[in-house]
């Protein structure tokens, strides 16, 4: 056997045991035939094999790549592609995935690595093909490119075309495409990077000695979605504490936790807004698509479900620091009981904590995880598993031997232990005694999913992820179905709280209102706290009344993304709502207590504005200064447009006040998105703080800028 052969039977076997399984009969059984599969004579035109000449590739495929056919929905490219006109020359990898599956969420960075590593010979296309109703939307596909901060072009294969070309059967699942357009290999399942690496590695070398790779990036055919603007963007879950009268909300897609008053104002941020694996103050840690939160029992500490970090972090609300509670930072197939720190864990999404222990749904291994801590819950002693054999499924029985489906959501009334599984759009329990019994209330498969509710049995759910217990009330986030729930645990019935159904926003009550895949739910006096995901907000249901609202977030400019290098600073504050005509623009920086601005160095300023053809700035927009005065005050006019960006250029000198033996030099771009609207505001006033040395050695040395 040639190593070309060998090579396409590793990837064909794939790793099926840590795929999202495979799709049922009556999606897979289409009797399409597919070219891939059933040919056995390669489509290479003889013209390419004259190319080739002398040349021997160690992989190399026989049958032609199907192309993309017309008409499909593209992301993250300025208009659509074809593998065989513009892929040409380019090792190519096809995955096959869908948003709601743990293990096409565990590939993306594998392909973001080789892609970096390789970017003048791959390309990567995901092929997104859905598992439920909602998922084919190319809304919801567009929404999750973004949220899962994927660069690379998708395809909305919403019609199953390309899915039944190459006989795709599970999630995710990759094909390899050579540079001449054939198919070298399938590899279901992830875990990919240690198997394509070497691949392409060697394809790339040999390719390229032959003349067969196209070298231009794929960044030139690319279109990305600007960061989304709002102060949150894709909150995935919320913590309302009555105590401290404060709420935690997960501010996943900007990688932070943002903390604000109950009534909306915001507090204080934790996490630098890039993703990262970093520990330290609060401005320096990172943290990588945060879910789940829960307070220790002295509410001390705030624990973090880092999901994209397969670790649980834990926030020192006293200390304003950042430290790794359990994990490693780097996933496994299999969680195997140990040390918290020095055992792996794999993208846990919920945290709820009982007495000293603090419970884990580990969505990435189908289980529930549970980790004993001291020292008032600053300490976390053993992780072990509480539930699930690590199988998906939704079989019942002792809980250890119980199977369960991507656990997303958790909440407790001390005996049991309710949750959400999301794969087979399920709400489930667990009694939390020795020996206890996993019992599934709504649910009956992986691949059985609807919106209803009614009498016990009636109930039926769309990918489920959040869920809070009220009394004897279970509200839960019906995700794929933008609705609220609520499930009567003793009687099994179930009424709709809120939602038409349909994604989209709208305040009020019952069916007039309108979510976007909410996801995250935390009460507190008498108010649902609601981490609306795809809106990007808050909202908020009266549970007397039934009224939903809007959060109303203020004190905005608490809320800063801050990206900090040795001498470069970029500020992006959230977006203002602004009104068209004459605005006044005020912006003033602080030096750090101690630091005067130096009166040497020539401080400037140039204002402009971005996407701009109606709007400018009139009079002035440039300040040049030794030894600047605060706050400069700038004329802006204000045109009806989308997209405009307010953009401040500064180059800064400052020093401190006494016994200076140095001086800092930072160059700062602000930037301040406006959304024009008539009820907007007509004074902006901008203020940064400048960060002392010390700031800045710390951010640099921990590598968080």
């Amino acid at each position: 056997m040639s190593r070309r052969i060998v090579a396409v039977a590793v990837l064909a076997a794939g790793v099926l045991v840590a795929s999202c399984g495979s799709a049922p009969p009556a999606v897979s059984s289409d009797g399409a035939q597919s070219s891939v599969a059933e040919s056995t004579s390669s489509t290479v035109t003889s013209a390419d094999q004259k190319l080739i000449g002398d040349f021997e590739f160690t992989y190399e495929g026989e049958v032609a790549a199907p192309d993309v056919p017309n008409g499909l929905d593209w992301f993250n490219v300025a208009r659509p592609l074809s593998l065989a006109a513009d892929l040409r020359g380019k090792i190519i990898i096809l995955d096959f995935w869908t948003q709601g599956c743990i293990n096409c969420l565990h590939v993306i960075p594998d392909l973001h690595r080789l892609e970096g590593e390789f970017p003048n010979s791959l390309a990567v296309v995901g092929v997104h093909w859905a598992k439920f109703d909602h998922e084919r939307t190319s809304e919801a596909v567009g929404k999750a490119v973004q949220r899962l901060g994927i660069k690379h072009p998708v395809v909305n294969d919403e019609h199953e075309y390309l899915r039944r070309s190459y006989r795709v059967q599970a999630w995710p699942t990759l094909v390899l495409i050579d540079p001449l357009g054939r198919v070298v290999g399938v590899h279901a399942g992830e875990g990919i990077y240690p198997l394509f690496e070497p691949v392409i590695n060697q394809m790339t070398r040999e390719y390229t000695a032959a003349g067969l790779i196209d070298v231009r990036p794929v960044d030139l055919i690319a279109k990305s979605p600007g960061p989304v603007p709002t102060v949150l963007s894709f909150p995935g879950k919320v913590l309302a504490d009555p105590e401290s009268r404060r709420l935690f909300i997960a501010d996943s897609g900007h990688h932070r936790v943002v903390i604000t008053g109950l009534d909306g104002r915001i507090l204080d941020v934790v996490g630098g807004g890039s993703p990262g694996l970093v520990n330290g103050t609060w401005l320096d840690s990172r943290f990588n698509q945060p879910q789940g939160l829960s307070l220790s029992e002295n509410g001390r500490f705030l624990y973090v479900a880092d999901r994209g970090n397969h670790a649980i972090r834990v926030i020192d609300l006293s200390q304003r620091t950042v430290e790794t509670f359990a994990g490693t930072g780097e996933p496994t197939h299999r969680v195997v009981p140990g040390p918290p720190l020095s055992t792996p864990i794999v993208s846990p999404w919920d945290v709820e904590r009982i007495g000293n222990q603090l419970f884990v749904a580990g969505a990435g291994r189908h289980q529930l995880w549970i980790i004993d801590t001291s020292e008032q819950g600053r300490r976390a002693d053993w992780i072990d598993i509480f539930a699930g054999t690590g199988a998906e499924g939704i079989e019942d029985g002792p809980r250890l031997l119980a199977t369960l489906s991507q656990p997303s959501g958790l909440s407790t009334d001390g005996s049991t232990l309710w949750f959400t599984d999301p794969e087979a759009s399920a709400i489930r329990s667990v009694e939390l005694t020795d020996g206890g019994e996993l019992k599934t209330l709504v649910g009956t498969g992986l691949f059985s999913w609807g919106d209803a509710v009614g009498v016990v049995g009636a109930t039926k759910l769309q990918h489920a992820i959040g869920i809070e217990l009220v009394d004897d009330r279970l509200y839960v986030a019906d995700t794929y179905n933008h609705r609220i729930k609520a499930i009567d645990i003793k009687t099994g019935n179930s009424v709709l709280v809120a939602g038409n159904g349909l994604p989209g926003f709208n305040d009020g009550y019952g069916q007039a209102v309108q979510l976007a895949e909410p996801s995250g739910l935390s009460f507190a006096n008498d108010v649902l706290y609601i981490a609306d995901t795809n809106n990007h907000r808050v909202r908020t249901l009266k549970t007397r009344t039934g009224k939903i609202s809007t959060l109303k977030l203020t004190n905005l400019q608490a809320a800063p993304l801050i990206t900090r290098e040795a001498a470069d600073e970029t500020v992006i504050f959230a977006q203002k709502l602004v009104a068209p005509g004459t605005v006044k623009l005020s912006l003033e920086l602080l030096v750090p207590t101690g630091y005067e601005f130096n009166e040497e160095g020539t401080f400037a300023l140039d204002i402009t504005i971005e996407n701009a053809d109606k709007s400018r700035v009139v009079g002035d927009s440039s300040y040049r200064a030794q030894g600047p005065r605060m706050p400069q005050d700038f004329d802006l006019l204000i045109g009806d447009e989308e997209d405009l960006r307010v953009n401040a250029d500064v180059t800064v000198f400052y020093c401190p006040a006494k016994d200076a033996t140095f001086c800092l030099l930072r160059h700062l771009d602000l930037e301040l998105p406006i959304k024009v609207d008539s009820a907007g505001t007509t004074k902006i006033s901008l203020t940064h703080q400048l960060p002392s040395a010390e700031e800045i050695d710390r951010s640099v040395e921990s590598g968080s800028g």
